[in-house]
């Protein structure tokens, strides 16, 4: 059997190849980036900026790119719990197992057959070192970077995972796909703190994704009333690209939504203690921000309830033993009561 056979058998729904040497672009756009601050406080980002815009600093040997991709479909409107605000809103891919386990296993298992194929040494990523993974996958034909800077599928729309097999061995490119967004600006549009400035840039400092998860402190106060109830994530901009109309449920079991996750309570989630949030996210990518980032988030979206019924959730966190939590429970208490 093929690599690329076993790859789809596997449940991996795109694959590509793509040289490593043609990353110039994405590096400059990234340098452009980081020189303008949009990164945050990722510090990591420009401490390996060389290694990203070039796999073969990063493995000198590298000679091509296996680009893997798993559909994540949501079922239904990944954007249906913005409408209920008592209810926290999680990012599709984060409503399940986590996928950095669920593929790195079988990347490893494909990577052992190019290897047998080929006789050349292999290395496996799955968003765990600074490798640039949605350029090369533009490169190596699953989608085009869109103007929200995700990967858009003309088979999947925005509901693509990626992992990366780096190889010794060149293999032929199957080449690159085509930007197809044309002169639509849907996710632009949709984002709720206008965290996309121009077409195919993105502003981290911004960005919901970015504050609700990489962000270790508190939440700037302008920015938390457009929060409304995201307490992990956004999908915003994914959710209304037109291309999402050739998108389909996704069919590996382990990235079926777990209930749980799908319209979790804000009362709920309030009372979480470590080891209470830690039984809930067990297996979830949610587990690494820890209790005190997510209730700090969850305290925001009360706030943003406008629900007066959930204050006595916010009262305990008034003490809370984190104080980036406190804050967030004090101005959340002092949005219920003016809203009221």
């Amino acid at each position: 059997m093929s690599w690329r056979d076993r790859a789809r058998d596997l449940g991996f729904s795109a694959i590509g190849v793509a040289p490593v040497d043609r990353l110039s672009d994405a590096g400059l756009r990234l340098r452009i980036f980081v020189d303008l601050g949009r990164h945050a406080s990722m510090a990591w980002m420009e401490e390996t900026i060389h290694r990203r815009a070039d796999p073969r600093v990063l493995w000198p040997e590298a000679r091509s790119a296996v680009v893997l991709g798993m559909n994540y479909g949501p079922e239904g409107d990944a954007l249906a719990n913005l409408g209920t605000p008592a209810v926290g809103n999680i990012s599709v891919y984060a409503r399940h197992r986590d996928y950095h386990e669920v593929m790195k296993g079988r990347l490893k298992e494909v990577a052992g057959l190019i290897a047998r194929d080929t006789g050349a040494d292999v290395k496996v990523f799955v968003d765990t070192a600074p490798l640039m993974e949605k350029p090369l996958a533009g490169l190596a034909g699953l989608g085009w970077q869109g103007k929200h800077t995700n990967l858009v599928s003309r088979d999947f729309g925005s509901w693509l995972l990626l992992g990366v097999i780096l190889t010794a061995a060149e293999l032929p490119a199957d080449g690159p796909a085509a930007d197809r967004c044309g002169a639509c600006r849907r996710c632009l549009d949709a984002c709720p703190t206008a965290a996309l400035p121009a077409p195919y840039q993105i502003d981290a400092r911004r960005c919901i994704s970015y504050l609700t998860i990489e962000h270790a402190g508190p939440i700037p106060e302008d920015l938390r009333p457009l929060l409304g109830n995201r307490i992990y994530g956004c999908d915003d901009c994914l959710a209304v690209c037109p291309w999402n109309k050739f998108a389909r449920e996704a069919a590996e079991m382990k990235l079926k939504p777990r209930p749980e996750l799908m319209a979790p309570s804000l009362a709920d989630l309030a009372a979480l203690d470590d080891a209470g949030f830690r039984a809930l996210f067990a297996g979830s990518p949610v587990k690494r921000i820890g209790r005190d980032r997510f209730v700090r988030n969850v305290a925001i979206a009360i706030g943003n309830s406008g629900d007066p019924s959930l204050v006595p959730s916010l009262t305990p966190l008034l003490d809370d033993a984190d104080p980036v939590v406190a804050e967030a429970a004090r101005w959340a208490l002092h949005r219920l009561s003016e809203r009221r």
